[in-house]
């Protein structure tokens, strides 16, 4: 009984891990593809819904410069996520 328990206790752990890693290379796997790293740490993504990428920006300054780049990020976002129509930007946490 001690293997059956120690291996369902291993495949738990195994989905578990497979279901973190899953989560990352995600949306925000995509946008870590397409944004520069001083941008990420400005940006969080808020929201994917009916089309529309939602993303919250830290400070009016870096607000101002990722609406200058909307047009080139929906280009490389097109090409890994499928359904996207627009990107909306707001100022938050």
């Amino acid at each position: 009984m001690e293997q059956i328990k120690d291996t369902l206790k291993n495949i738990f752990n195994e989905l578990q891990e497979k279901n973190k890693a899953g989560a990352s290379s995600g949306l925000e796997g995509i946008l870590k593809k397409v944004l520069a790293k001083n941008a990420l740490r400005h940006v969080k993504l808020y929201n994917f819904r009916k089309g529309v990428l939602s993303i919250k920006v830290d400070s009016s300054t870096w607000l101002y410069y990722i609406s200058l780049q909307k047009e080139d990020l929906l280009v490389k976002l097109r090409k890994n996520l499928e359904g996207l129509k627009d990107i909306r930007f707001s100022l938050g946490d």
